[in-house]
């Protein structure tokens, strides 16, 4: 049964572009709409989602809130560039997510390694690994014979270079190669399957300064950032299009007041939008309420819709204003993440967060919940989400944890 359950699970990945041509646009509602006049989600649709998944389980209890937060070896993820305003000299962490527990498949999980060391006061250096396992499935024939067993996997390695621009200001650049393998030298449906690679490239800025708020001291950091930025990938060899990867623009800012010298308490805001197309519906309704053909949908007429035919960067600057739905459903697009952390004597966390997504751009709704104690040199950190959709979500119920290691303290500080 877990079998059947990955392979519709590897189906839906690789023909889920061409979903989104089934429902109607209705002009008057500004949305998409079913054959009962319903608005429904026309979510945003790209390869390689995986590389969107909140990796650690600290932001991950804070309703995966990150780009701005006090850096540790996890701001590869979120904002490289938080590394260079790091208190220690180096970290490493590693965070394990079980996924999809709830079906019972206990064979895939993500796993995220990184780390980072500071070279001076000015700079530092950062690395990731991200492995998605999605188990062994039995590969069959239409007649149920056996093709062989696979090994889906997808990954991510990624380096970045961080730098200070001034006393508050710093910036990152990050490179990295994607892969990923579903179902490598499979026919699924006539189409024969390869693996699906890119490279890429993340730019992260950060903004920190002192700051008094009601008599406490305390520190302000914004950050803005842009990951994902990289090539189009196919899963196929004969494809005549590629599939965008998730480019993602991420505006976050955090609030640290210190309230005495043993409890402090952050509060951090995230918002983040993908830079890529919003899928258009080949139908639209016309003025006297049946559907007729979109004619923005194909204009060149060769039965591929347009919006999946744009170059990266058409796509990525076109990505604010090519909703059908105008202003208004662009600004649907954007999601958001909440979260509060209190810690008491720098050595024990607690955490909380919510995670806002529109019902029209996938629904994904949540709380999250988590912990952290840290003792000398290692760390570690818990969460756990609890849905509040009806939309199910991979991680619904499910502990993470990450732990963390300051190797520093086996080294002279370097009087930050």
């Amino acid at each position: 049964m877990n079998s059947n359950i990955k392979i519709v699970l590897f189906t839906i990945t690789l023909l889920m572009p061409l979903w989104s041509e089934a429902q109607f646009f209705d002009p008057n509602k500004g949305c998409v709409v079913d054959n009962n006049g319903n608005c429904v989600s026309n979510t945003l649709l790209t390869a390689m989602p995986f590389l969107r998944i909140t990796p650690d389980a600290r932001s991950g209890a804070m309703g995966d809130a990150g780009i701005a937060l006090s850096p540790n070896s996890n701001a590869m993820h979120f904002n490289a560039s938080n590394l260079v305003f790091a208190e220690d000299q180096s970290g490493f962490s590693m965070t394990y997510t079980p996924w999809l527990t709830n079906l019972n498949l206990d064979d895939i999980f993500l796993l995220y390694m990184s780390g980072y060391y500071k070279i001076d006061d000015n700079s530092a250096l950062g690395g990731s690994i991200r492995f998605f396992s999605l188990g062994d499935i039995e590969f069959t024939d239409n007649g149920g014979n056996s093709l062989g067993t696979g090994r889906p996997r997808e990954g991510e390695f990624s380096l970045a270079y961080a730098r200070r621009l001034g006393d508050k200001l710093s910036a990152s650049l990050t490179g990295k190669y994607i892969f990923s393998n579903l179902a490598s030298g499979q026919n699924v449906n006539g189409l024969d399957i390869n693996t699906a690679q890119a490279f890429a490239a993340d730019l992260g800025i950060n903004y920190r300064s002192k700051t008094t708020l009601g008599g406490y001291k305390g520190e302000w950091s914004h950050g803005l950032s842009i990951t994902n930025l990289g090539n189009k990938v196919t899963y196929t060899r004969d494809n005549e299009v590629r599939d965008f990867i998730p480019a993602n623009l991420g505006l976050g800012t955090s609030l640290r007041l210190d309230l005495d010298q043993y409890n402090s308490l952050t509060f951090a805001l995230d918002l983040n939008k993908l830079l890529v197309p919003t899928p258009i519906s080949a139908s639209i309704l016309g003025p006297d309420g049946n559907p007729i053909e979109n004619p923005e949908f194909d204009k060149d007429g060769n039965d591929i819709a347009d919006y999946r035919e744009k170059s990266l960067f058409s796509g990525v600057l076109g990505s604010f204003n090519d909703a059908q739905g105008g202003l208004r459903e662009e600004m649907k697009e954007f999601s958001i993440s909440f979260g509060a952390e209190y810690w008491y004597d720098r050595q024990f966390a607690f955490r909380g967060g919510y995670y806002w997504e529109s019902a029209e751009k996938g629904n994904r709704r949540y709380f999250t919940v988590g912990a952290g104690i840290k003792y000398n040199v290692f760390g570690i950190d818990l969460s756990y989400l609890i849905p509040t959709s009806v939309i199910p979500n991979p991680l619904d119920n499910t502990l993470r944890f990450s732990l963390l290691f300051d190797f520093s303290v086996f080294k002279s500080d370097l009087g930050n």
